[in-house]
């Protein structure tokens, strides 16, 4: 095994914007496959005396493993840079559900799609609680 380190990525474009840095895509260069690295701005944290906030999410997306919970999202690694925490998550293409309430037609869903994503919701909080998780 080899250490981990932001060599081992390259990076691309930014996907979103969070309270304590930026999510960007990323690629591995030795095969090519794709993830998103979120970045936890070391100064952002220290100001909001977020350290244990930090610790607690890459502890989480260790331990969650549902396709539920964001859309099947999973660690796959995780280092540190001078100025970041960056944790790297799978990828998910797609957009997220307030891209899809906002971005996609009309504002708004339909009955049944509001009902189909209200119970995909249900199964992620159902796996969080099995694992002793609670959201929020």
């Amino acid at each position: 095994r080899q250490s981990v380190t932001k060599d081992t990525f390259r990076q691309y474009r930014i996907l979103g914007k969070g309270g304590f840095g930026e999510v960007c895509a990323c690629q591995v260069r030795a095969t090519g496959k794709m993830y998103a690295c979120k970045k936890l701005e070391k100064k952002r944290i220290k100001k909001r005396k977020g350290e244990a906030m930090a610790l607690n999410e890459k502890q989480i997306l260790e331990k969650v493993n549902s396709r539920f919970v964001g859309r099947g999202v999973s660690l796959a690694y995780a280092y540190e840079t001078k100025d970041a925490l960056c944790l790297v998550l799978t990828i998910m293409n797609g957009g997220d559900l307030k891209f899809h309430i906002y971005n996609m037609g009309n504002p708004g869903f339909e009955d049944e799609r509001v009902v189909f994503y209200a119970a995909e919701i249900c199964c992620g909080l159902q796996h969080l609680h099995q694992e002793g998780i609670v959201y929020r």
